[in-house]
């Protein structure tokens, strides 16, 4: 980005002193909202720029403007729109004449949507004209929030259980004459490494999910093979907290699909949902066909998701309670998993929750009408 950055405002910087200086020297030209100084193939050269371009005299006149200005909203009966921090821009880089650079939040960009964030170079001219590129960069300044978002929360994730183990070591190392201490202490620290390991392996899972295709190496996956397969790697853990588990629906469905994919989202809704769950109650699996595609849905009977919580729980770290999240060994990430799988599948995943009345989980993917091949 920065490259193209650099490259567009070389092009436009001589294409803009060219442009100035036959505005000076032609005649008066139409009120009209951009003045076009007409020099020979300039002006096709600046509607092709995907960055909005504006020349502005010192009466914040637009001489000059492509269409990306005109579709931003920028030109206003032939001058400079009534946005504060342009034009604050503008009329710092005239005093100092010097080029400056800001970013620019302006609702009025992209209406009814949040504010979208311009990159904003001006530089001057002469005679009080300054030249303004505005490159949108508003995914760009997303993606490095979530960047860093995630090293703080990864950080902050990965020290907690480290910074148990080393203390666990250091009680070990003092209790080695009490066999009972020993044992729980040890019986801690294999809940912190089992801790860590997961999060390690989720945040591989993640990473692969995220860098990978749309749909990679995609096949026919029975439905019931990969319920199947996650209730018996979630079984032990649902027995030891008193959880049923129970399977129903529809039978012998099929999916177009990564079969690993769909047994790690299927196994990280029954987690959550087992961790969130009383003991005594159950959790079921279904699945079902609706029109072109398979609902698979994971209910429970436990404490539920507030309503304030229901579009955040998708977030990478996100828990809605922390502390029973930390108690179970949650990482904040299986949800978020689920999130990538459903959207590598070409489909969704949506969470229906009264709180204290338990939650329902259901992935909504496409549908493949072919005979299922047994195994």
């Amino acid at each position: 980005m920065v490259l193209l950055a650099a490259t567009l405002g070389l092009v436009v910087g001589a294409l803009v002193a060219a442009l100035v200086l036959r505005a000076r020297t032609a005649a008066p030209a139409p009120p009209t909202d951009v003045r076009d100084p007409l020099v020979p193939g300039a002006r096709a050269v600046l509607e092709a720029l995907p960055v909005a371009v504006l020349v502005v005299d010192v009466a914040e006149e637009v001489l000059l403007g492509n269409r990306a200005a005109r579709e931003l909203g920028l030109i206003r009966d032939g001058v400079l729109a009534a946005l504060p921090q342009l034009r604050r821009l503008v009329r710092q880089t005239r005093r100092t004449m010097q080029a400056q650079q800001a970013d620019l939040e302006v609702p009025l960009f992209r209406v009814g949507r949040a504010p979208a964030v311009f990159l904003a170079r001006a530089a001057p001219v002469g005679d009080g004209t300054v030249a303004v590129l505005l490159e949108d960069v508003t995914e760009a300044r997303r993606l490095e929030d979530v960047r860093r978002d995630f090293v703080a929360n990864v950080s902050h994730e990965l020290k907690t259980p480290v910074g148990a183990l080393s203390l666990l070591a250091e009680a070990l190392q003092d209790a080695s004459d009490d066999p009972t201490a020993v044992r729980r202490f040890a019986g801690r620290a294999q809940h912190e490494a089992l801790r860590l390991g997961r999060l390690v392996q989720e945040l591989i899972d993640l990473s692969r999910l995220q860098g990978a295709e749309r749909l990679p190496d995609p096949s026919d996956v029975l439905v019931d093979r990969v319920i199947a397969e996650a209730l018996d790697r979630t079984r032990t853990t649902a027995h030891s907290r008193g959880i049923a588990l129970t399977h129903a629906g529809q039978r012998e469905l099929i999916l177009l699909g990564n079969e690993q994919q769909l047994v790690t989202a299927v196994v990280n809704l029954l987690d959550n949902a087992i961790s969130y769950s009383s003991e005594g109650t159950t959790v079921t699996v279904a699945a079902r066909r609706d029109d072109d595609a398979i609902e698979v849905s994971v209910a429970d009977e436990g404490i539920g998701i507030p309503e304030k919580d229901l579009e955040r729980v998708f977030e990478r770290f996100y828990r809605s309670d922390p502390a029973r999240s930390r108690a179970t060994g949650g990482t904040g990430l299986g949800l978020a998993i689920v999130k990538h799988v459903a959207t590598n599948h070409g489909g969704t995943v949506r969470v229906h929750s009264v709180e204290g009345l338990g939650a329902t989980f259901t992935l909504r993917l496409p549908v493949v009408d072919r005979p299922a091949v047994t195994a």
